[in-house]
């Protein structure tokens, strides 16, 4: 018996075969103008003048598009679970098997003023991927979950990725649920306040695999003419924090030799910094981006800087070799300053599934899409869900390599690209 579907743009045989189900697939593509339409649309939730986005976790703005998203949903036929932490799951059942479901999803918080498709991208593929498969009379073997992880980016309420960080058991949920806002607001009171309070056991625990697609934020992919990044890892991080003390005095009365100016020795720290961490390895990046200077005042000579330095890379050993000159630097300088050194936190490579890699590499391959493998620098909800599910993420490029920002754009084109390998592998997943 063969049930034959045919479009322009789908050609799909169910054929069954010994009991079960063997599906044989070409060509099938998500709708672009669909796509483009519904990204637009979540976009409208917490517009900014300059057609960014400014939608902070659990603000009016999340709470309206999580509604909007829940209807297209449940328009969908799908059933619809929110767990302790007001993450959002749903579902579309499936027949012929009992494994756990494909999760996709990403976040729909933003930070103040950012872009239309930081994370919101991720939820929408999944509104989109469904739409096909329901469009086109498909029913998949294995249950499919579209995924809202709470707060990822903390612009609002810190940590970042608090949801997933809960839900994997890197955070501590009675802690998270005391941070607040500026306002004074804790994160209990803004997420009781929301009506997106479920229960713990909604908690997703299992999954055939996640997938996270997501904007590359960076200029890689761009850079290269590239559509895909098949991203197999997120980079190992330390973080420190340097101190140094020197005096203050009178910046017109203080002969130069006399002086210990803390800016003076930080400058010169920073140099000794570059240099040797410089030469480390291509793939090592570091960056000092927090400066406070005392007491900041033009006519003083500064008595006390404290700089942060933080080093990203996939090889724990080349990170080893970073904190070792970190920690070498002289707790004297030339300038008779002194200088304390203060580790803030770390953390470790975080590897994807390799064979969840393999399967959107082999998709990519499939549609005829340039890719590359890649890592990626930023943290992501992936990050905690590989440590208890098959996980792997999808890259497409960002314009200028720009993000958390109001100029942020992925073309069309390439964010229809991210969804069709997105769905090439999970008809690829339902078809073993």
């Amino acid at each position: 018996m063969i049930l034959q579907y045919v479009t322009m743009e789908l050609e799909i045989f169910w054929i069954i075969h010994k009991g079960g189900f063997q599906m044989q697939r070409q060509k099938l593509q998500i709708n672009r103008e669909r796509l483009k339409n519904e990204l637009e649309k979540f976009a409208s939730y917490g517009q900014t003048k300059n057609n960014g986005v400014t939608r902070l976790s659990l603000s009016s703005e999340d709470i309206s598009v999580r509604h909007y998203f829940c209807a297209c949903c449940k328009e969908l036929g799908m059933d619809i679970k929110v767990d302790d932490m007001g993450t959002i799951y749903a579902t579309l059942l499936a027949g012929g098997t009992d494994k756990p479901p494909i999760v996709i999803g990403s976040h729909l918080d933003t930070v103040k003023n950012g872009g239309r498709f930081d994370g919101v991208l991720g939820v929408v593929a999944g509104l989109e991927l469904v739409r096909t498969l329901v469009e086109h009379n498909i029913l998949t073997a294995i249950p499919i979950t579209i995924v809202n992880f709470t707060n990822e980016e903390g612009a609002r309420f810190e940590p970042s990725m608090m949801a997933s960080g809960v839900l994997s058991g890197r955070f501590d949920k009675t802690a998270m649920m005391k941070s607040t806002d500026r306002d004074g607001i804790s994160f209990a009171e803004a997420l009781h306040k929301s009506g997106f309070e479920g229960e713990v056991h909604n908690r997703l625990r299992e999954a055939t695999a996640f997938f996270e697609l997501h904007i590359e934020q960076g200029p890689v992919l761009a850079s290269e003419d590239l559509s895909i990044g098949v991203v197999d890892c997120v980079l190992g991080m330390v973080c420190y924090e340097i101190e140094v003390t020197g005096q203050s005095n009178h910046a017109g009365t203080t002969p130069m030799e006399l002086r210990k100016d803390a800016l003076f020795a930080t400058n010169q720290l920073i140099s000794v910094i570059r240099e040797k961490v410089g030469v480390l390895d291509k793939g090592l990046v570091f960056t000092m981006g927090r400066m406070n200077v005392s007491p900041n005042i033009h006519t003083v000579i500064p008595n006390k800087v404290v700089f942060s330095f933080e080093a990203r890379h996939k090889d724990p050993a080349i990170l080893q070799l970073v904190e070792e000159i970190i920690q070498s630097l002289p707790v004297n300088t030339t300038e008779g300053c002194e200088v304390k050194i203060r580790k803030l936190w770390d953390r470790d490579t975080v590897w994807f599934d390799q064979e969840v890699c393999k399967l959107l590499e082999q998709s990519t391959k499939t549609l005829g899409y340039s890719y590359k493998t890649m890592v990626s620098g930023a943290g992501h909800d992936a990050q905690f869900l590989a440590s208890f599910v098959p996980t792997a993420m999808i890259f497409v490029p960002s314009e200028n390599g720009k993000s958390h920002c109001e100029e942020e754009f992925t073309s069309w084109d390439d964010c229809v690209k991210g969804v069709n390998v997105l769905l090439e592998a999970v008809l690829e997943l339902n078809s073993k």
